[in-house]
């Protein structure tokens, strides 16, 4: 099969979860995703929400299989030769859909090809096909190299976890609570007097609440400094818990600037601006602290929107006094208070 080369890589990457409306939730996924020519596979297949097989929070031996098929060590798990490439994040179930390909060998080279959106064991190719995409012929050594180091290396890490500072145990035991709901480990402390610097070593951000002061905040800093964490910390905007587990999915993205569909969100006056890397569906949501420290939340916007940077009108009493705008796309979530 004639196909030009395409670059072959892997990088980590991140399902953003959160808190939704009516009280559903969407789960934290690690995983890694493919790289080709440079861009994300994922990005390709229009706005999907999925993850790779390639997840963290899998089984080692499922995780090795699922390696081993991609070299063409094991049998196909779909007929005709064809490989699961994203799934479903929540369940991994074949009927919510998956994105597969044809995966094979043609000498040296690998070439994935005729993609297609697939929901049982056999692929439509003309009416769920994926025509604009591949096929990608890999240059062998590449490719065998890319996949065989997550064996040499193992899994990813499998498991998020953030401290939480502050006085409010209510209000933080209910953030806790959400953060273990989507799959992120959390522990509540008030300081970090007496803390083992493993410990400290063992989580990816602090954050802290409203109640925690400003020595307080100083003393954790230094006691991560002296443990030589270098982890975000992150200052709690509101008593909102879907605000502040976006915040901390905010902080525990560490993916490049390039492989996010949002890279950049501003919100002043009457208008967001929002920068987008891929076409995507996006969403904006307003979170508004009252005089009486209520949180008021509103959707202000949930559309396509293609690559390139976006001004979006603000809703005035959405965004009155205190207030402050979450951006949500497949993978990356970002928060920013509303300047005046």
């Amino acid at each position: 099969m004639s196909a030009e080369y395409a670059t072959f890589g892997l990088a980590p990457a991140m399902r953003a979860g959160g808190l939704l409306a009516g009280g559903d939730y969407q789960v934290h996924r690690e995983f890694v995703d493919f790289v080709v020519d440079g861009c994300p596979l994922l990005f390709r297949v229009s706005d999907l929400d999925a993850v790779s097989p390639l997840a963290s929070d899998v089984p080692p031996a499922i995780f090795t299989a699922q390696v081993r098929g991609l070299l063409l060590e094991t049998e196909a798990p779909l007929p005709a030769g064809r490989y699961i490439v994203y799934g479903c994040p929540e369940c991994a179930d074949l009927a919510c859909g998956a994105v597969t390909a044809v995966i094979e060998r043609d000498g040296e080279d690998f070439i994935w090809r005729d993609f297609a959106w697939q929901t049982d064991e056999h692929a439509d190719l003309e009416l769920n096909g994926y025509h604009g995409i591949g096929p990608f012929r890999f240059r062998g050594a590449e490719y065998r190299t890319a996949l065989a180091a997550l064996l040499d290396g193992g899994s990813p890490d499998t498991r998020r976890r953030v401290l939480l500072i502050g006085a409010r145990v209510a209000l933080l035991a209910r953030l806790a609570a959400a953060l273990r709901t989507i799959g992120i480990g959390a522990d509540i402390a008030q300081d970090t007097d007496g803390v083992p610097a493993d410990e400290l070593r063992s989580y990816d951000a602090v954050v802290f609440g409203r109640s925690a002061g400003a020595g307080q905040r100083d003393a954790v800093r230094r006691a991560l400094a002296a443990a030589g964490v270098d982890v975000p910390c992150v200052d709690g905007f509101a008593p909102a818990v879907p605000l502040l587990v976006a915040q901390t999915e905010h902080a525990l993205d560490r993916s490049p600037r390039e492989q996010r569909r949002l890279t950049d969100l501003t919100a002043a006056g009457d208008a967001a601006e929002v920068e987008v890397t891929s076409s995507c569906r996006v969403r904006l949501t307003a979170y508004r602290v009252d005089r009486f420290s209520r949180v008021h939340c509103q959707d202000l916007f949930d559309g396509v929107l293609e690559p390139g940077r976006h001004r979006v009108p603000l809703d005035p009493k959405a965004v009155k006094g205190e207030a402050f705008v979450v951006a949500r796309a497949a993978g990356t979530v970002l928060v920013a208070a509303v300047g005046r």
